[in-house]
């Protein structure tokens, strides 16, 4: 007896465990966007890129390594007859250091340090892109969640009506044709489910895809989250600048294209070199000797020269091209904002028209001929045709949300593009 009773207590103690363990995990939208920017591998790639420039710009001021060489010198080919010893030549060791400029090397330091920084404006370019990509898919599964409401509340109002013509039918009050009508229209409303069943399965697995996990991981999303949008009085070109992240890819290629154009103007100025000769005769009659020679280049001549100079225009000229083509992608979003930010407003006084009006006007129609339909003064074909209206308006209502969500989401990321 009391080994049945522990058991029982044991097994109540556990199901609240398991009760727990079998909750899904719940994700907001700030949390799904927080996980893609950490673990998605793209966007670890970009990171990576960034790392890998910063290692080259050190490696950028590293010298030359030196060259050692060993060999004869002055020395006789064999059968050759020789005067005296010295004729015999020397074993030479050799040592060469090339000495670069200390002013170039800084210079292609901080131009390869600035290629990193463009890798990062170029992950900040794609974390945006899936942004908007999670929110689409997150709104779309608020939504198909709020068509799955709609449309299981709607089947309540169904149900009634075919119990009641199943009731009046031996009476003679109603026809069979009647009954099997509305059974067709419950079956038909439950196939309407299958359609945002998919699109939540959809959108959890590219949530999940985006996020680097499973595609069938389990999750639900926060349904009380809303989306807003909060219109802007003006957008001026400064702002937009410092918002969108292609100019500010954009900013960083001209600094980037400035900081090569300042390494290419210190070609004009010399690299050294030393070499450092050491000669052991054949001979011990000869003494040891050495030679030490320093070389300078000279880029200023006129056949070299040629080379930094043009490639300083064509640089110059890409900068010039790159500022406009900046300029005119700013002009371009100003214009678009304003355009997208008056249709999402449009959308939003037609939604509020059809929640406050039209839905409201077609439920009482609604429950007016239930009304009726009930005292037995009105047919069943009536009753499921004002049905049939709210129910079709209650959904193109929130396709209309769907799509206020989707203008939302493209107004967004081309703000911070």
């Amino acid at each position: 007896m009391m080994y049945n009773i522990k058991t029982w207590m044991g097994v109540l103690l556990i199901l609240p465990v398991c009760a727990f363990a079998q909750q899904k995990e719940v994700l907001s939208l700030a949390d799904i966007i927080q996980k893609i920017d950490s673990n998605n591998i793209l966007l670890e790639s970009y990171a990576l890129k960034a790392e890998a420039y910063k290692y080259s710009a050190d490696a950028a001021t590293a010298w030359m390594p030196p060259m050692a060489g060993a060999g004869t010198f002055m020395t006789p080919y064999p059968f050759q007859k020789t005067m005296d010893g010295g004729d015999k030549g020397s074993i030479m060791l050799r040592i060469e250091q090339e000495i670069p400029n200390r002013w170039k090397l800084q210079a292609k330091k901080k131009y390869t340090r600035s290629l990193g920084n463009i890798e990062t404006a170029t992950r900040d370019i794609t974390l945006n892109d899936f942004k908007a990509q999670a929110k689409r898919q997150y709104f779309d599964w608020l939504i198909a969640l709020q068509k799955i409401k709609v449309i299981e509340a709607n089947e309540s109002v169904l149900v009634t009506m075919k119990k009641i013509e199943e009731v009046r039918y031996p009476y003679n009050q109603s026809q069979l044709s009647s009954v099997y009508r509305a059974e067709a229209e419950i079956e038909k409303n439950r196939n309407m489910l299958l359609m945002p069943r998919g699109d939540i399965a959809k959108a959890k697995a590219y949530l999940n895809s985006l996020m680097n996990r499973a595609g069938v991981q389990e999750f639900i999303i926060d349904t009380a989250y809303e989306p807003s949008f909060m219109a802007s009085g003006a957008y001026d070109t400064a702002g937009l600048a410092v918002q969108r992240k292609d100019i500010v890819r954009m900013n960083e290629s001209i600094r980037s294209m400035q900081y090569n154009i300042e390494a290419m103007k210190l070609e004009k100025k010399p690299n050294f070199r030393i070499q450092l000769d050491h000669m052991s005769p054949l001979s011990s009659m000869m003494p040891q000797a050495y030679s030490i020679m320093g070389m300078v280049t000279i880029p200023i001549a006129p056949w070299s020269k040629k080379m930094y100079q043009s490639e300083i225009k064509s640089m110059r000229l890409n900068i010039q091209a790159m500022q406009k083509e900046r300029a005119s992608m700013l002009q371009e979003a100003q214009g678009m904002l304003y355009g997208m930010q008056a249709q999402i407003q449009t959308m939003q006084q037609r939604i509020k028209s059809i929640e406050k009006k039209v839905i409201p006007a077609l439920q009482k129609t609604l429950d007016a001929s239930f009304l009726t339909y009930q005292e037995n003064k009105l047919t069943l074909t009536v009753v499921l045709d004002n049905w049939e209206a709210l129910n079709m308006m209650q959904l193109d209502l929130l396709d209309e949300k769907q799509k206020l969500y989707q203008m939302i989401v493209d107004y967004e990321k081309e703000l911070f593009k």
